[in-house]
């Protein structure tokens, strides 16, 4: 018995051989838009790629640093200023 789902996917797909998608490539993407089919590509009568209808776009993640965190360095600060010996942590001095 075949589960509901996968009945309803098997309505909605077409198979094409790689040599038909070039041909009819424009055709194929008209019907993944238009009729939410999804395209099954085979090579040799294998399945080797399928095309579908994008669900929903990513949305851009916020990539601008949180103004909380900002550091402020003394002045005269150098981070290549080598530590001194009392700056190390016991462990590992």
């Amino acid at each position: 018995m075949t589960p509901p789902s996968m009945l309803a996917r098997l309505a909605n797909m077409i198979t094409v051989n790689m040599h038909e998608a070039k041909t009819r490539l424009s055709e194929l993407v008209r019907a993944v838009e238009e009729q939410n089919e999804t395209v099954v590509l085979c090579r040799d009568g294998r399945e080797v790629a399928e095309i579908r209808r994008r669900v929903r776009r990513r949305v851009a993640r916020n990539l601008t640093p949180d103004p909380r965190f900002r550091v402020q360095f003394e002045r005269g600060y150098r981070p290549t200023e080598p530590l001194a010996e009392d700056e190390w942590p016991e462990t590992l001095r």
